[in-house]
């Protein structure tokens, strides 16, 4: 995978990348992060992955996106759309489509090829210091 290109990754710098994907493009208020499912993911026996994981994959990539030291989640809103399994390669694009204040409204898409299997809206807001400050 290459590294993240055009601008710097901002937002959580100590994340473990092979549970959370790596970010591969990012530009103001877009990111795309790439992940593969691993067996540490499987939920069961014959490799279904907790949907967790790709949520986790989602929800960085609406970190991402809106690329600030200090985002946290608000809220989503989930739909797992297509079930995924251990080896799958999954790609998360997310774009912020709105921004009020501290909230940004941020949409996000994970695919395995050209199948959506999961698509959330995540609700983010910009603090003035890090929430555990």
């Amino acid at each position: 995978r290459r590294a993240c290109s055009t601008t710097s990754l901002n937002t959580h710098l100590g994340i473990d990348r092979t549970l959370s994907g790596s970010p591969v493009e990012l530009r103001p208020g877009f990111a795309r992060v790439s992940m593969t499912t691993t067996p540490t993911m499987s939920a069961d026996g014959r490799g279904l992955t907790h949907g967790g994981f790709y949520f986790g994959l989602a929800d960085y990539a609406a970190m991402c996106a809106v690329n600030d030291p200090n985002v946290v989640l608000g809220s989503a809103e989930a739909r797992f759309l297509k079930p995924v399994k251990c080896g799958d390669s999954l790609t998360a694009e997310a774009k912020v489509s709105g921004e009020k204040g501290k909230k940004r409204l941020v949409d996000v898409t994970v695919t395995r090829g050209d199948e959506v299997v999961f698509a959330g809206n995540f609700v983010c807001f910009v603090l003035e210091r890090h929430v555990l400050d």
